[in-house]
């Protein structure tokens, strides 16, 4: 890995994680020239994140455990895992968090991820409606409109995300949602799609509640 890492991706960083948390020791041993990965990755010109990740020495990286290793070095598999479990567990308040708390970049790249695996798996995980859910569901495709032509793996000439959610008897509200197009996130403002799929008093109170709340000061003072 240390002589192949030339260009970074985020499997690459994973693998990577991976691979350390397997055998520590394996950061400080040598090849047949006495070389050690980093060495190595130096010499081959390895891309940043692999040379910090080996970096790392044994008692470092097990100090941080493999789940502080993967947050600090892969970080989009990271918290695509951690969104996975918790969309499973509906979870929807810890989902929105992140996309609250984190870099754009960084969201966005975690919807990518993985062919918007994180898109499909709301589409088989959705049978129970929730407000939360289906708002989740539209945040993820305003921040990254392809997802929704992503294709379900395994599936039958690749099903697209409205047949993969009916397919797992997803609730109507979340496949109204997978039905929109990139060109219909792209031509509505967001505030209206949100009109469109959501309760008028969820996105008064809890989607605009503090929108709201500045106007209403704002007008109060002038």
């Amino acid at each position: 890995m240390a002589a192949k890492a030339q260009t970074h991706t985020h499997d690459l960083a994973s693998v990577g994680v991976m691979s350390i948390c397997y055998n520590y020791e394996a950061l400080t041993t040598r090849d047949n020239k006495g070389k050690t990965p980093i060495d190595i990755a130096h010499r081959s010109g390895a891309c940043a994140e692999i040379i910090g990740l080996l970096s790392l020495t044994p008692e470092e990286a097990d100090s941080l455990g493999g789940g502080e290793m993967a947050r600090l070095y892969a970080p989009v598999s990271y918290w695509m895992g951690e969104m996975d479990d918790w969309i499973k567990s509906r979870s929807y308040a810890d989902c929105h968090k992140f996309i609250n708390e984190h870099d754009d970049e960084l969201v966005r790249e975690v919807l990518k991820y993985c062919n918007s695996y994180l898109l499909r798996h709301i589409a088989c995980n959705s049978q129970t409606y929730s407000d939360s859910l289906v708002f989740l569901a539209l945040r993820m495709i305003h921040r990254h409109p392809l997802s929704l032509s992503a294709l379900g793996e395994g599936w039958p000439q690749g099903a697209m995300l409205p047949d993969f959610a009916q397919n797992y008897n997803a609730c109507r509200e979340v496949v109204k949602v997978l039905r929109l197009t990139p060109k219909d996130i792209s031509s509505t403002p967001y505030p209206t799609l949100l009109r469109q799929h959501l309760p008028k008093q969820f996105v008064d109170e809890e989607v605009f509640g503090v929108y709201n709340t500045a106007c209403t000061f704002i007008k109060h003072m002038k």
